[in-house]
């Protein structure tokens, strides 16, 4: 289904006046592609076996497999998704609510059709943009003109009015053919009205014969009216006779019922057939003017109202630029005025023994094969027309039951899932369309799903610092609201049913967060994500900004998961060590905002009852006793009770036996890299600490007076 494209780079590998052959000089031509948005590196590299030189350098090109939409296509895909949407709706919710063909739901089917005349409409806006002359689009009016054909053409076929599939099509054919493939032109008809003997210009009759065909009334009344001047004796008296009767001709809109239609049109039949009789009757000798023989001309056109269909064709193929679509069309105004839908391809197909369509030309190979019954094939034609064209087609087709039993071998996909893809990844060639990308994707089966996950994970969040004019939304990200690409590719995962997606989604906003130090945010989508190992890793880079940067940096970082640890203790949550480690975080940072204060008396108590409760990691505990020297040595108050000395006592014994049995590292190391020392400098710190104890038991004991055992 995919063309072949060429890729021209600029500047050029090699130039045209060098022979080169990359066989021969060790080199070949290499290609890497990048899934994330369809484009590809191209590059000369060495053959397999051979060693490059380091003088070696050749360039390296950045290339897009797909044409990248301009500002009119991209409005145009834009507004046909939100159709598409309201198409897959409708679908899912038939589904739900029966299990009955679509075909015998009116209402289903007027809401396709609905939808379908919506497509229609966006088609023919563009087509109109496209058209203006300051547009610079990169698609031309023309393209949008044969998507326009096309696609009416298979609504007109596929998806008539409820009530209305099995009325007679002719009109109808007629009326869609007028209005895209105007003939004869505007022009000629002009140009034939200054005359004051139009019948001597070589194109009168050709021009009166397809106004018949077209049923332009009009026209065709006009110059069979200018035929009372020809000097003729039978010729304007026969003219005169035809007005009327083409006035007249029955249209099957203008009667309540078919067979009401069909018997005014058996009438009117009776009136071309006594006009031919009168034709019969003019002389031989009075059969030709000056210019040609009027009387075939005219015989062609009554041929045309008797519904001769040899002649009808004929005449078409006359023509200078004849149209098998034009025959199609007139077969079922003048030959079958009883034509059904399901009959055309009969007609069809005997048509195109003598006016095949262009194999060269795409629209017309869609237009033959969807009035020859042949959906399936129209879409491989509409795909290399437009993958836009293709996708929707098969959309509605599939929906219509028009593709039972069509599938892809290769690829293992349905025909629809297999066009949708192939327009979702023309998609994926605009970073910026990834919302519609993945909404036709997840219109697919698990495939499909698949890819739209993928295409996902890589959209960019942009979580990082800003510009100045995006400093609205960068504060609504810093309070933790989900706002642009990752508050939409939150709610495209609820949609569709993809929580892995997003909760891989969070965690990567998450480390993305991390990076800028919001470690609030980070630990929010930590939770949203349920990563509780990244929650860990979240705590542990607080943690290490005490290490690396000291108190002030730590209570900084530690100051925004405050919030967290209070939301989540008022929900009644719990992640065990997880939420231990966070309460230390905070609990930690708590007490060196006491004591930056100057309130000691707070900060003592935070420290005790860290280690108390159980807060406070056993690797920490060398560090807080560190801590408790500085208040131990207090000059002018006893901050600590007796009670909470001992603790600290307890835990000094605790940590010098565990560090002599081996447990150094697990007890002294982020102490050690505190101070930034060797263990040397860690054992003298503990013995000012154990001095300090001693110090603060004799204070205590001379200020309580008693003696401590």
């Amino acid at each position: 289904m995919a063309s072949h494209k060429t890729l021209v780079v600029t500047p050029p590998v090699f130039r045209l006046e060098e022979d080169v052959n990359l066989e021969e000089t060790g080199r070949t031509l290499g290609v890497a592609t990048n899934p994330a948005n369809n484009s590809a590196a191209i590059f000369v590299a060495q053959a397999p076996g051979q060693k490059s030189s380091a003088n070696d350098v050749d360039p390296i090109y950045i290339c897009s497999l797909d044409d990248l939409p301009d500002k009119e296509r991209h409005a145009f895909i834009t507004d046909t998704t939100v159709i598409f949407k309201l198409f897959q709706k409708l679908m899912e919710e038939t589904k739900n609510q029966q299990n009955q063909l679509l075909q015998a739901d009116d209402k289903v089917l007027e809401a396709i059709r609905k939808l379908c005349v919506d497509y229609v409409e966006h088609i023919k806006e563009i087509w109109v943009d496209s058209s203006r002359p300051d547009t610079t689009t990169g698609f031309s009016s023309d393209h949008y003109q044969r998507l326009l054909t096309v696609f009416s053409l298979f609504v007109l076929l596929f998806v008539p009015e409820p009530g209305f599939e099995d009325a007679p099509f002719g009109e109808d054919l007629m009326e869609w053919l007028n209005m895209y493939f105007i003939a004869p032109s505007t022009e000629d008809g002009e140009q034939l009205s200054t005359l004051d003997k139009p019948w001597e210009h070589e194109n009168f009759w050709t021009y009166l014969k397809r106004t018949t065909l077209r049923g332009l009334t009009k026209a065709t009344t006009f110059f069979l009216d200018t035929l009372t001047r020809h000097p003729s004796d039978n010729l304007p008296g026969l003219a005169q006779e035809l007005i009327p009767i083409i006035n007249s001709q029955p249209h099957l809109q203008s009667f309540n019922s078919e067979r009401e239609f069909m018997q005014a049109h058996h009438r009117w039949r009776e009136r071309v057939k006594a006009v031919r009789v009168q034709m019969e009757r003019v002389p031989e000798g009075d059969r030709a003017d000056d210019v040609e023989f009027w009387w075939d001309n005219l015989s062609d056109i009554v041929g045309i109202l008797e519904g001769r269909g040899d002649i009808v064709q004929r005449v078409c193929e006359e023509f200078e630029e004849p149209d098998w679509k034009e025959v199609c069309a007139a077969w079922g105004i003048f030959v079958n005025p009883r034509l059904r839908r399901q009959e055309l391809p009969g007609i069809v197909a005997k048509v195109l023994e003598t006016l095949p369509p262009d194999p060269t030309y795409d629209e017309d190979m869609i237009h033959s094969n969807l009035l020859s019954g042949l959906p399936a094939k129209a879409l491989q034609y509409s795909a290399q027309l437009d993958p836009w064209l293709a996708a929707h087609m098969a959309d509605v087709m599939e929906a219509l039951k028009l593709l039972e039993g069509e599938f892809d071998t290769s690829t293992g996909l349905s025909t629809r899932d297999s066009y949708i893809l192939a327009y979702a990844e023309y998609l994926h060639a605009d970073p910026t369309l990834w919302r519609q990308c993945v909404a036709y994707m997840y219109s697919c089966s698990e495939q499909g799903k698949l890819r739209a996950d993928e295409v996902l994970l890589h959209v960019p969040l942009r979580l990082g610092k800003r510009a100045p004019e995006d400093a609205s939304v960068e504060e609504d990200i810093r309070h933790g609201d989900l706002v642009g690409a990752l508050k939409e590719i939150s709610q495209t995962c609820f949609e569709n049913q993809r929580e892995d997606v997003r909760r891989t989604v969070c965690r990567i906003a998450a480390q993305t967060l991390v990076h800028e130090k919001e470690y609030g945010l980070a630990i929010s989508y930590c939770k949203s994500a349920e990563d509780w190992a990244g929650l860990g890793r979240v705590i542990d880079r607080i943690l290490n900004e005490y290490i690396a940067h000291g108190p002030d940096a730590f209570v900084r970082c530690a100051s925004q998961v405050a919030p967290s640890l209070q939301e989540w203790a008022l929900h009644g949550e719990s992640r065990g060590v997880f939420m231990h480690r966070l309460m230390f975080a905070v609990c930690y940072a708590r007490f060196h905002d006491f004591r930056a204060a100057g309130q000691l008396q707070d900060a003592a108590s935070e420290l005790v009852a860290m280690l108390q409760e159980g807060v406070a990691p056993r690797a920490w505990w060398a560090v807080l006793l560190s801590d408790a020297a500085e208040l131990l040595q207090h000059d002018h108050a006893l901050l600590f009770s007796q009670d909470g000395a001992l603790q600290i006592l307890r835990t000094m014994n605790e940590v010098s036996t565990r560090a002599l049995q081996g447990g150094e590292d697990e007890y002294l190391d982020v102490l050690r890299r505190v101070q930034k020392g060797d263990t040397k400098d860690v054992a003298r710190r503990l013995k000012v600490v154990r001095l300090a104890l001693a110090k603060y038991f004799a204070r205590y004991n001379v200020a309580e007076g008693t003696f401590m055992h």
